[in-house]
């Protein structure tokens, strides 16, 4: 999943998701200090580790769409869906209750 990061980046999508640093870093299973470190490295790409894939992975389900500078414009961030849906979907987190087993093969 890696594709290449920047700790700006990571902050940017975090600011316009309104996601705290310690509601990311739990969701990536890092610690908030992690979050802080790589947030701190600015625009260098970060290093594709099993921690970035986390933490992309945790971005993703925030609704965050990272975008690469392939286009000539620069890298950056945008959301998949509206703040509206982004918001509902939110929302929804939980709404079932406890996770459980199950035993379809």
């Amino acid at each position: 999943m890696t594709s290449v990061v920047s700790g700006a980046q990571i902050a940017a999508a975090r600011a316009l998701t309104g996601v705290s640093q310690a509601k990311l870093a739990l969701r990536a299973g890092l610690a908030v200090e992690a979050l802080q470190a790589l947030e701190g490295a600015g625009h260098a790409p970060l290093d594709a580790t099993p921690a970035i894939d986390r933490l992309l992975l945790a971005l993703d389900s925030f609704g965050v769409l990272l975008i690469d500078d392939g286009d000539g414009f620069g890298s950056g961030v945008r959301l998949k869906f509206s703040r509206k849906q982004a918001q509902a979907i939110g929302a929804w987190e939980d709404e079932g209750g406890v996770v459980g087993d199950d035993d379809v093969p």
